[in-house]
Order: structure tokens, then C-alpha cells, then sequence
């Protein structure tokens, strides 16, 4: 006897099993968890650079500005923050092509600039 006539010769038998392989899987899919928003951690691009007893002018013009063309060739940047102290700019380059964009970026209304 195959399996197959097991359940032809009962089916009474076949339709409780159905049902409470229905009601399995529908128990199961009640208890699946589900989230809306998950957490996601966006691209973030971090450069930090150093040049010696340099002021924040030179760091500006011969550190940050060739570094800031560089950085505007990369696709999906979106967004750029830089800052200039006494031998060390920093560049902070953030992708906002996401639904819920980094909270560390600036709005994309900000142009990059040096500060010093």
C-alpha cells in the first residue's frame, strides 16, 4: 500500500490533517517576527590627514581642497563635512540616498567648508 491511498481510503483523516497542518502555519505566521524599520548602519567615509607644523590655510588649500575634488567623484555621495585645525583636516563624506538618513550627516542643503 503507497501513501497516496492512505489518504484516498480516508478522507476524513486527510481533512483533519490538512487543517491542522493550516492552523500550524498559520499560528507560526502570527508569531514571526517583524520589523517596519530596521536598524541599519549607513555608509559612512572618515579621513583624517596630517601634515606637520602646516597652518589651517595650507592644510585647507594643499590637504582638504585635493582631497574634497576626490571625494566628490564617488558615487552616491550625497553629502560632505570637512574642518581644518592647525596640521590635521578632517572629511566626513555620507551617503543620504536612504530612507532614514545617517543622523551624524549634515542636512543636504550643506556645502562643504573649511573651517578655521
Amino acid at each position: 500500500m503507497n501513501l497516496s491511498a492512505v489518504f484516498i481510503q480516508r478522507p476524513v483523516m486527510t481533512t483533519l490533517v490538512m487543517a491542522g497542518i493550516l492552523m500550524f502555519g498559520l499560528v507560526g505566521y502570527t508569531l514571526l517576527p517583524v520589523s517596519d524599520l530596521p536598524n541599519v548602519d549607513y555608509p559612512v567615509i572618515s579621513v583624517t590627514a596630517n601634515l606637520p607644523g602646516a597652518s589651517p590655510e595650507t592644510m585647507a588649500s594643499a590637504v582638504a581642497t585635493p582631497l574634497e575634488k576626490q571625494f566628490t567623484t564617488i558615487a552616491g555621495v550625497d553629502a560632505m563635512t570637512s574642518s581644518s585645525s592647525p596640521s590635521m583636516p578632517r572629511r566626513k563624506t555620507c551617503n543620504r540616498r536612504s530612507p532614514r538618513p545617517c543622523a551624524r550627516c549634515p542636512p543636504a542643503s550643506f556645502r562643504p567648508r573649511t573651517r578655521r
